[in-house]
């Protein structure tokens, strides 16, 4: 049990790694188990759900690591290759390098496959791609998948954004689903298994106990550990559905800073110019503050750059889509010349807006409003679609 800020007693949430092997460990035992995760898939008491696992009896025989590797180590969109886990002496296959999802010969003789991966509750995050082309190759192969389900860090009441246009499917936007999708990713397997026939009738989640889907992070009582090294904290998360969008332009979102989808600019943007438009605005929840930085990687790396940092002055209110548009809206007007959209066969922004109208609207000088406008009918929409599939009732505190 913990005690909210208001006083009120939580009970203390458990993860799906922690119901399963202390509610069902029979299942594990002596079982050939395959499993797809990281090093931030911790249990409630900061241990890795892996060492868990093992010790309920799996017999563990692969492991499987989306972006980032297993441990989390490599930068955003570097390959990474195959290795061997000298603890346990088995293999562990890359899901972010010369393959995308398992081949069969490295399911070969698994029974049992497990996938334990922290969400970050935006459409863009690849571990969704992972998960769902893991559970693809479990149902060709006819492999049990279990999905041990993880809290939404950034709830699971608000949703927000566009849908993504199915034509624009990419490793940053697997399914048809809106930017802040208000899901688990147990929540959004079930629902594209039971939609679209995903993983053929193998799927299972094995549901959170003691999570009331209306929680931020820091509500949960679970220890936080980065699931990249660009996301070193749960406020970076509930910026992160719009603060990301700044990918897909040549500005910097702070990668190479301290500060990644936090510190937002570039050497030729006013900051204190910038804060002060932004300011004006009338945004729900947000404050920004001018900010100098120099990124020691990634874009403009070495040059000093000026921008903003915005700050949730409520989470409760803040909306970080519609922030994200405005944000992108004022960069853009004050040096237009200067701006451009990055991305090789297409820009990256169509990839992470699921579409073409978000970079169409921002050329064509558009109120962001009356995009954001739009774009929350599709997310109120889309929240009606799914709300079927929803395995956590709002205001009970009883997962599962």
């Amino acid at each position: 049990m913990r005690r909210s800020g208001t006083g009120a007693v939580k009970p203390r949430v458990r993860v799906g790694a922690e119901v399963l092997v202390e509610e069902q460990a029979h299942r594990l035992r002596g079982r050939r188990v395959a499993i797809l995760t990281n090093g931030a898939a911790l249990d409630g008491q900061a241990r890795w759900v892996v060492d868990r696992l093992v010790e309920a009896g799996a017999q563990l025989v692969a492991l499987f690591a989306p972006e980032h590797g297993l441990r989390g180590e490599a930068q955003a969109g570097v390959p990474v290759g195959d290795a061997r886990e000298p603890r346990w002496g088995v293999p562990v296959y890359s899901l972010y390098g010369a393959h995308r999802r398992p081949t069969p010969e490295s399911l070969d003789g698994v029974e049992l496959f497990l996938c334990d991966l922290p969400d970050g509750g935006c459409r863009y995050w690849t571990f969704v791609a992972t998960a769902t082309q893991a559970l693809e190759a479990c149902g060709d192969q006819g492999i049990p998948f279990l999905l041990l389900d993880r809290p939404n860090p950034v709830g699971g009441l608000a949703v927000e954004g566009n849908v993504l246009d199915p034509a624009f499917r990419s490793l940053v936007g697997a399914h048809p689903m809106a930017i802040r999708h208000g899901l688990t990713l147990g929540e959004i397997l079930a629902w594209q298994a039971a939609t679209a026939g995903l993983g053929q009738g193998r799927l299972e989640v094995i549901p959170i106990r003691g999570w009331d889907r209306a929680w931020l992070y820091w509500e949960t009582g679970l220890p936080w550990a980065a699931p990249s090294p660009n996301m070193p904290s749960p406020e970076t998360l509930l910026l992160y559905p719009g603060t990301c969008l700044v990918e897909g332009t040549n500005l910097s979102e702070g990668r190479g800073t301290t500060h990644p989808f936090r510190w937002i600019g570039a050497p030729w943007i006013d900051g204190v110019r910038l804060a002060r438009e932004l300011n004006g605005r009338g945004l729900p929840g947000v404050a920004f503050r001018p900010v100098f930085f120099t990124p020691t990687f990634s874009k403009h790396a070495g040059t000093l750059c000026a921008g903003v940092e915005p700050h949730v002055l409520d989470p409760e209110a803040f909306r970080p889509v519609r922030t994200g548009l405005h944000l992108l809206d004022a960069l853009y007007r004050q040096a237009p010349e200067r701006w451009a959209w990055v991305g090789e066969e297409r820009p990256f922004i169509d990839l992470l807006a699921g579409g073409e109208t978000l970079r169409r609207h921002l050329e064509g000088g558009r109120d962001p409003d009356r995009l954001a406008d739009a774009w929350d009918e599709e997310a109120a929409a889309f929240r009606r679609e799914v709300e079927g599939f929803w395995l956590y009732r709002p205001g009970s505190g009883e997962g599962g």
